[in-house]
């Protein structure tokens, strides 16, 4: 069976990222000799020499490598030397190097690495036209996106220490930023799920977008959107109950990477409200029909100020979680759910799912801690709702809660407390 260096395989797609990060900024500008497919392929050059130069301890490797780059670099910028407008590139250049560094790889490395990275180099040189299109045509709001995201995970995470502080020893601020990195991310991707689908996306992607980015700001939007229109009451409504209903995906996607052994004890029950909920979405999507809807622009999710309020918060809820069970038991827990639950439900998801994956927990309470949390996240999501979209939405909410409400009560009394 053939063995697969993890930590290398992470370090050549770290690489591969700081180069295409590098290559899309290039991209961007006029004075340039390389772009969105030439830095990925130096990045993967650079990571290539070393890791061969590190198993053989060939030390002269990398030198040799960045004497060789540095001549490319020369040659292929001669023309702009002699004052000439155009330059042809070295891309072509480059990439004999990696093909034949990865072909050394093959003989002398992991073979899997060798593959995925020769495919890299395939994919990267195919992609040509579209990659140059979508660098140029990238909007600077969401270039100033995908680099705050690359500060947060590439720069931020790195240096810090990965070990706990504080009493009860769960405060690690590794693993702190690291769930950060993850809620940022799923933030990220409902992001850029808006931008590829466009404004205009119809009922039920509005609601699961923007219930990826953030359910809280859908439903302010939307509620104002209703005092304003208040043809667009039900509408409104039902988009913000399918943005609290993909909040559940958000929960399975966040209990999958912390605590993927409790998965299986975790998921149920929660899942039982989803389909409730998911039940209560198909009828109210009968009454308001297919129609198009102009979703409201979304912010970015990778702002920093954001993400460092919920490394705290997080960190707040996990440190009181632990003291609430030393101190008062579960239902010193289920107090810290219901009221972290009010302004965010990732915090008390990802603490208890952490605490319940490393057996500090019962699943039991794990679980039911997140459906008070979503509980009372409705109950939120309705008030606000009603305070910013009138009388009319608050009323018509409540009764498309209802039943998930109704069924998460159930589900925390009826559930066998062994499963």
């Amino acid at each position: 069976m053939a063995y697969v260096d993890l930590e290398s395989a992470i370090a050549f797609g770290i690489a591969l990222s700081l180069g295409l990060l590098v290559g899309l900024q290039r991209e961007r500008t006029t004075d340039r000799i390389g772009g969105i497919r030439t830095f990925p392929l130096i990045a993967l050059f650079g990571a290539l020499t070393g890791r061969i130069g590190e198993v053989h301890q060939v030390f002269w490797l990398v030198p040799a490598g960045l004497l060789s780059v540095t001549i490319i670099l020369i040659l292929g910028n001669i023309e702009r030397l002699r004052g000439e407008e155009e330059t042809s590139g070295i891309t072509t250049e480059i990439t004999a190097l990696m093909i034949y560094l990865v072909g050394a790889y093959v003989m002398v490395g992991e073979k899997s690495i060798a593959v995925v990275v020769g495919g890299t180099v395939a994919i990267l040189l195919h992609l040509k036209p579209s990659m140059h299109a979508f660098a140029r045509h990238l909007p600077e709001k969401d270039l100033r996106a995908i680099m705050q995201f690359a500060l947060i995970s590439l720069i931020i995470l790195p240096i810090l220490p990965n070990k706990t502080f504080g009493p009860y020893e769960v405060l690690n601020p590794f693993k702190i930023w690291l769930l950060v990195v993850l809620i940022v991310g799923i933030g990220l991707g409902g992001y850029g799920a808006y931008k590829i689908v466009g404004a205009r996306t119809g009922t039920l992607l509005s609601g699961l977008i923007g219930g990826l980015i953030s359910s809280t700001a859908t439903t302010v939007s939307y509620a104002r959107r209703a005092r304003n229109q208040p043809g667009l009451i039900h509408l409104a409504a039902l988009v913000i109950l399918i943005a609290s209903t993909s909040m559940f995906l958000r929960m399975f996607v966040e209990i999958a990477v912390v605590a993927p052994r409790m998965a299986l004890y975790l998921i149920p029950p929660l899942a039982v409200m989803l389909l409730v909920s998911l039940t209560v979405c198909g009828l109210g999507y009968l009454r308001v029909g297919t129609r198009d809807d102009v979703m409201p622009e979304q912010t970015n999710p990778a702002e920093l100020t954001p993400a460092l309020v919920f490394g705290l918060l997080y960190a707040l809820v996990l440190l009181a979680v632990a003291a609430a069970k030393d101190y008062f038991g579960n239902q010193g827990i289920y107090v810290v759910a219901l009221i972290s639950g009010f302004t965010d439900v990732d915090a008390i998801t990802l603490s208890t799912a952490n605490l319940a994956g490393q057996g500090k927990l019962d699943a039991a309470t794990a679980w039911r801690s997140m459906i008070i949390a979503t509980l009372a996240n409705l109950v939120f999501k309705a008030g606000a709702a009603g305070a910013l979209g009138g009388w009319a939405l608050f009323r018509y909410l409540l009764l498309l809660f209802a039943l998930p409400f109704v069924a998460g009560i159930s589900v925390i009394l009826l559930w066998p407390t062994g499963a």
